[in-house]
């Protein structure tokens, strides 16, 4: 059963496939139970399945195999924080060398259309510091990149762009 609050993600009949992505790829991610339909649905047939239930980084989703009338749009994103280069190269090549494509700024879409950030700890506390030139700095870097390179990000901060 879905926890309380919980996003539902629409896919194409395909959401198995992108719930078992993400449990392989993020940490605390699971799937958690294929629920198949009980009847015809206009997206589908008795039997089809009809939701996945699982986990993203902790967060309780509900993939819905709608069809393919909506799609994901950069409207609604995740935010993964990542500790280091490694975990964001990780990431990020996952997602894009699984049929995802880049974006601009630390963003990409995987292959089903959902946005993600992968924003290293050390880009969001260089931009939002104290220090408002070197979060200047780090703010310019930052609008250049696609993946985000947490090593020119640091030398942006220090003034050694």
């Amino acid at each position: 059963m879905p926890s309380k609050n919980t996003i539902c993600l629409w896919y194409d009949g395909d959401a198995v496939d992108a719930a078992n992505f993400y449990a392989e790829t993020f940490p605390d991610s699971a799937v958690h139970a294929i629920h198949r339909a009980p009847g015809d649905y206009p997206a589908g047939k008795e039997g089809n399945v009809l939701t996945v239930e699982f986990t993203v980084a902790g967060i309780a989703c509900l993939g819905l195999n709608g069809g393919p009338h909506f799609k994901h749009s950069e409207a609604f994103s995740f935010l993964i924080a990542t500790d280091d280069q490694a975990e964001t190269d990780r990431l990020w090549n996952a997602i894009v060398s699984n049929g995802g494509q880049e974006s601009e700024c630390g963003w990409c879409k995987d292959r089903w259309g959902l946005s993600w950030q992968i924003a290293p700890r050390a880009l969001t506390e260089a931009v939002f510091g104290p220090d408002r030139a070197a979060a200047k700095r780090a703010f310019d870097a930052m609008m250049t990149m696609k993946k985000i390179d947490i090593a020119t990000i640091e030398r942006a901060v220090l003034g050694r762009d």
